[in-house]
């Protein structure tokens, strides 16, 4: 059964406020990191304490008063960045990997990563251009208006230029033991959200510090973008099956709060998709030759889609198009190739 665990959390989370620094597990401590005018409000960075100091799982927001947050919430545990000695990061997004750069050149820490988010970092956060001129392509293709397509292929190029990319200096590969003295975890490859995606998963504790793969309101974003082609919303699928045999008393995400129930909550998310492939055949068949942005426009938003930021917009179509993907791999809908490309439920 889906059971709250992080009831300080929730409670913020209802007062729309930080929650408090709290030591969840022995010699383990959560710390809330602020990410800047985002309705997920923080990311959750675990702090786990080892023999010669401690490891960060997750970084936070490259701002600094997501670095004051993060060290005031280490002096709260009991130590200092300085003490850092590992940075392990579950995917690339700069709400995690945003500081990482930032805690290794003031502690000399390792920063670990998968290979799969590792390989997209020059691309994303370095040499942009390329990356800006295929989303402007996938947004055309998409049916994105004239007059929003610049909007939205550089909907995201101010937060990126604000990150100091730290390569990684450890990669991480599934099911590898991380190198944690004090601790079992391991890691889970979960794509979808991120392809290098990772979840921490501990037998001996039976708890899974579960990223931004699996939260406990809201369904990850799973978009089908200029660095995230193929299958996206299939192989986010299959990670979730991935996770939910998984023996877990609790998960600890990186938004909002804890709690246990994996399985109940990945049924949940399970159920979440197929009722989006199901109202989007719905839109289909209402209105055969369809574009992807005008089956996002059609579809049930928590908010009115254009009451929202360029770039959630984006994201929204990128998951639109996520779903179409996995449709036409299932043989669902057809597409018409042109530009932009016109959707038909498959004959």
């Amino acid at each position: 059964m889906f059971t709250v665990t992080g009831t300080a959390q929730k409670d913020a989370w209802d007062r729309n406020v930080l929650p408090p620094v709290e030591k969840v597990r022995p010699g383990m401590w959560s710390v809330p990191v602020p990410i800047p005018n985002n309705p997920l409000r923080y990311v959750s960075v675990y702090v786990l304490e080892l023999d010669n100091g401690v490891a960060l799982v997750d970084a936070g927001w490259p701002t600094d008063d997501a670095w004051a947050a993060l060290n005031a919430g280490l002096t709260e545990a009991g130590g200092s960045i300085s003490d850092v000695r590992a940075v392990v990061v579950t995917h690339i997004h700069p709400d995690h990997y945003g500081l990482a750069s930032r805690v290794r050149d003031a502690s000399g820490a390792w920063v670990g990563l998968h290979p799969a988010d590792a390989n997209l970092l020059e691309a994303r956060y370095q040499e942009p251009n390329e990356l800006v001129a295929r989303m402007r392509e996938l947004m055309l293709m998409s049916g994105v208006p004239p007059d929003k397509l610049g909007d939205l292929a550089l909907a995201s190029m101010a937060v990126s230029s604000a990150i100091s990319v730290a390569p990684p200096d450890v990669l991480i590969d599934d099911d590898q033991h991380i190198d944690l003295p004090g601790w079992d975890f391991r890691a889970v490859w979960t794509p979808g959200h991120s392809p290098g995606h990772i979840c921490l998963y501990s037998d001996r504790q039976r708890l899974l510090l579960s990223g931004d793969h699996v939260l406990p309101r809201i369904t990850p974003n799973i978009s089908l973008h200029s660095q995230q082609l193929g299958n996206p919303l299939g192989d986010y699928l299959e990670s979730l099956a991935k996770v939910r045999v998984l023996e877990t008393d609790e998960v600890l995400p990186a938004h909002e709060y804890r709690f246990s129930g994996l399985e109940d909550r990945v049924d949940a998310l399970l159920q979440h998709h197929s009722d989006r492939l199901d109202e989007i055949e719905g839109v289909l068949e209402k209105n055969p030759g369809i574009s992807c942005w005008n089956v996002t426009l059609s579809l049930t938003w928590s908010r009115p889609i254009d009451e929202i930021h360029d770039y959630m917009q984006r994201a929204a179509n990128g998951e639109t198009l996520a779903h179409l993907v996995l449709l036409e791999r299932r043989g669902r809908v057809r597409r018409e190739p042109s530009v932009p490309a016109k959707f038909y439920l498959a004959d």
